[in-house]
């Protein structure tokens, strides 16, 4: 039993926004799922750069001289802004495989939790609240966002272990629910070129849907692939660069009900991480159908 949140903006205006009504929805899912926490947040990026997310367990050795390394070792600025136990490191936007990898190499010990021109990842275990508050995420603005609150049944509680799991640029996603054949899929995922950094079932998710679209299928379609080739119980919300994605396997016993106005598209494991939002009131409240892609782009 976990609890997963998404916010979609079509009205700039509540943009700046974001980070506080998708914490205010995160903490409210609490219950479902005390373990751990995170939200993948999607700013407006700066013109020419992407930005790496990056977490460490000893970030103030980790974290010291990382921009100025990374720099020297692509021949071009990058930049820093430290977070807690992560840190968003901004780079030319051709050089970004390019700064990944030399992170890899100059700090061995971090784990690259994002990758893109929006999107940046902030995960740690413990309350909603509490991560919430480490990262500062009420504060920060953005077009979109996803979060999710673990209660950890496959794996073990680490930071490692918490969603939104990202294995593409821009890309990430948050699932409730269990996958029986993550195992067999992984395998075959790592023949076609994949890499993991867990055991964890919904990297596995994730790296599935990261993989379709690689191969030229669009979001909705790399969503419709889930039913199909992911067997097991799930509700995914998926985030991409330009909108965001919603599944529920064909049994569709894991809870759900979205909210649609003029400003927003939400999503809730349970109506009650919706109440707090605008005019939610005059909203379109449903439930979605079992088997069925949704999705919103900009």
């Amino acid at each position: 039993m976990c609890g997963i949140v998404g916010l979609f903006l079509k009205d700039p205006g509540l943009e700046p926004r974001l980070g506080e009504m998708l914490t205010d929805m995160l903490i409210t899912m609490t219950d479902r799922g005390p373990d751990s926490a995170g939200i993948a947040i999607y700013g407006r990026g700066e013109p020419g750069r992407a930005k790496l997310t990056i977490q460490s367990a000893d970030p103030a050795q980790d974290f010291a001289g990382l921009a100025e390394a990374v720099g020297q070792a692509i021949g071009a600025e990058a930049r820093a802004e430290v977070k807690d136990t992560h840190v968003v490191l901004t780079v030319p936007a051709d050089k970004l495989q390019e700064a990944r990898e030399a992170v890899q190499a100059i700090r061995p010990g971090v784990t690259v939790m994002s990758a893109g021109e929006e999107i940046e990842i902030f995960k740690e275990t413990g309350l909603p609240k509490d991560v919430a508050a480490r990262f500062g995420v009420d504060r920060m603005a953005g077009t979109h966002g996803i979060g999710h609150t673990r209660m950890a049944t496959e794996s073990a509680v680490t930071t490692a272990g918490a969603h939104p799991f990202s294995t593409g640029s821009d890309q990430c996603l948050v699932h409730n629910g269990s996958l029986s054949n993550h195992n067999s899929v992984r395998r075959r995922l790592k023949v076609a070129g994949m890499s993991f950094q867990t055991e964890n079932d919904t990297e596995v998710a994730a790296a599935f849907l990261t993989h379709r679209m690689h191969e030229g299928a669009s979001l909705e379609q790399a969503m419709e692939a889930t039913l199909t080739d992911l067997d097991g119980f799930f509700t995914f919300v998926v985030g991409t660069k330009d909108g965001f994605g919603v599944i529920r396997d064909p049994i569709a016993c894991k809870p759900a009900v979205m909210a649609e106005t003029d400003q927003y598209v939400a999503f809730g494991s349970e109506y009650r991480a919706l109440v707090n939002l605008p005019g939610i009131e005059n909203a379109r409240v449903w439930e979605p159908e079992p088997a069925t892609a949704y999705f919103w782009e900009r």
